[in-house]
């Protein structure tokens, strides 16, 4: 197998596989810490109001002498003013957990990026490189779907198309195996991953695709102890 035949030839550098924006994360995580503490200071806020009323009421409650009249509206008014600031922020505190929780799960989608990340890495089982450096795998080749007809368990479609470096590669099928192995041990069960040769890039496609998605298989060749030393080896260099 040394000599390559198919779309890529060229063996990358780590430095030039695909990698995601790191400016980008970090204004994102600024813009989570600045939320996180305008949280912080709702809470306080609210939190001395109440304290406020409290004292108020309690007050009100010890004085056994007659107050004037314009006293007590004067007092009603504090009262008045306090519950509805406290209301007030209260209700923002509201509206800003919500965007939190909806921050939170933007943060936690899972892309292609984040898939090519979790198999860039894993070494190819001949050559002494990665699937990522052997353009096995690409990110261009990684899709991800929303299945819509079951919105209650939002099942994802991850559909995952792999190179190998020769038509007559004989070891494709362990290839995608591990790839299988690392996505299932890495990933929420909400994902179902589908992994395929490119078409054209193999003679037995057809045969290969069917043993890498039939799960019969690839739970019999899970309890295999000697193939499983293989993959494990090939999984030792992910990040």
């Amino acid at each position: 197998m040394s000599d390559f035949i198919n779309e890529n030839p060229n063996v990358l550098d780590e430095a030039q596989l695909p990698t995601r924006n790191q400016d980008n994360d970090n204004d994102h995580y600024d813009v989570f810490q600045f939320q996180q503490s305008q949280h912080d200071n709702n809470g306080l806020c609210s939190l001395m109001a109440s304290k406020r009323l409290s004292y108020i009421l309690q007050d009100a409650q010890n004085d056994n002498t007659s107050s004037s009249i314009l006293e007590d509206i004067d007092s009603m008014s504090q009262l008045i003013h306090l519950q509805s600031d406290f209301k007030n922020q209260r209700q923002a505190s509201m509206d800003l957990d919500i965007s939190m929780e909806d921050e939170t799960e933007e943060r936690q989608k899972i892309d292609p990026q984040e898939i090519y990340d979790l198999i860039a890495h894993i070494s190819d089982p001949e050559h002494p490189m990665s699937l990522g450096q052997l353009s096995i795998v690409k990110l261009e080749d990684i899709k991800i779907s929303d299945e819509t007809d079951s919105p209650e368990t939002r099942m994802k479609d991850l559909v995952i198309q792999i190179t190998p470096t020769i038509t007559h590669c004989s070891l494709a099928t362990l290839i995608g195996l591990g790839i299988r192995v690392r996505l299932d041990r890495a990933l929420h069960p909400k994902y179902r991953p589908t992994i395929i040769l490119k078409p054209g890039t193999h003679q037995s496609e057809n045969q290969v695709n069917k043993q890498l998605n039939d799960k019969e298989r690839v739970a019999a060749a899970c309890e295999n102890e000697q193939l499983l030393n293989v993959i494990r080896k090939m999984l030792s260099t992910c990040k």
